[in-house]
């Protein structure tokens, strides 16, 4: 079972809780209760206890169209799903918005999925899951900006790091001793490939700031894609072509984020 399909089997045993803590339900209960005390037997033909199955089929019948209700049931998913997104913990303000902006695109999208009808409403529901991953991959690269962007530790080596790499390569010159300067010509090494290190995390978190604002803008052409799709009859070819355009999105940020990580494993390998 694939997670979405898990989450979704959440959502269904969230939407059944709700229903049956629901106050309709509650209210039928009382008034299936007060009806069997006060009038059991309003007919000649009736039974006290046909109260009771009344309102069990009343409660049933409420109960069924929560559960089978399409709109409520995305509507659930799309709580549950952004939940796990807190946006108080990116600390850098661009990222945040642009993350806040991509919400608000995803839920223009689910609500052209909500109001389209039979093949077309699950093909766009079905690129509205391929959105949440996009989405996921977007707030892991806003958390990966703001690790390196606060990285005190980072920024001190990038000043510090090539002033003594000077000083080494200086020491290096004026060195007699074969050992000393073998072991000094370690050192520059080992320094310029810090350096190396440090040039490409700040060329990550660059990149990484690109790929947020670029996949804004793409998000904002699915979207018209979405609308324009949602306003003329059912074109599977161009639905199934717009979902593989979105993998291929999600599959340019996931490495991003994988190059990234390996920058920063490198990194941190040599302080």
């Amino acid at each position: 079972m694939s997670e979405k399909e898990r989450a979704r089997q959440r959502v269904f045993g969230t939407i059944l809780k709700n229903a049956l803590l629901s106050w309709q339900v509650a209210a039928t209960m009382v008034f299936t209760v007060m009806l069997f005390l006060l009038a059991p037997q309003p007919f000649a033909f009736w039974e006290p206890w046909f109260w009771f199955v009344a309102g069990g089929m009343t409660t049933g019948a409420f109960v069924v169209s929560q559960v089978t209700d399409p709109n409520a049931t995305e509507e659930a998913f799309s709580r549950q799903f952004e939940s796990q997104y807190d946006l108080d913990e990116i600390k850098n303000a661009k990222s945040r918005q642009r993350l806040r902006d991509a919400l608000e695109y995803r839920h223009s999208m689910i609500k052209l999925a909500n109001n389209a009808k039979g093949s077309l409403r699950t093909h766009l529901l079905q690129t509205v899951d391929d959105i949440n991953d996009w989405l996921g991959h977007m707030y892991n690269l806003a958390m990966y900006i703001d690790s390196f962007k606060g990285n005190e530790l980072v920024e001190r080596d990038r000043r510090t790091v090539p002033q003594q790499l000077e000083k080494t390569q200086r020491r290096m010159e004026r060195e007699q001793d074969a050992d000393i300067r073998r072991e000094l010509e370690r050192q520059v090494t080992q320094l310029e490939q810090q350096i190396a290190n440090l040039d490409a995390t700040v060329n990550g978190i660059r990149r990484a700031e690109i790929q947020l604002e670029s996949t804004l803008a793409s998000l904002g052409t699915v979207y018209a894609q979405m609308a324009r799709l949602g306003s003329k009859t059912v074109d599977s070819t161009r639905a199934q072509r717009l979902r593989l355009e979105i993998q291929d999105e999600v599959a340019s940020l996931q490495d991003t984020i994988e190059a990234m990580d390996e920058v920063h494993s490198q990194s941190m390998l040599l302080h």
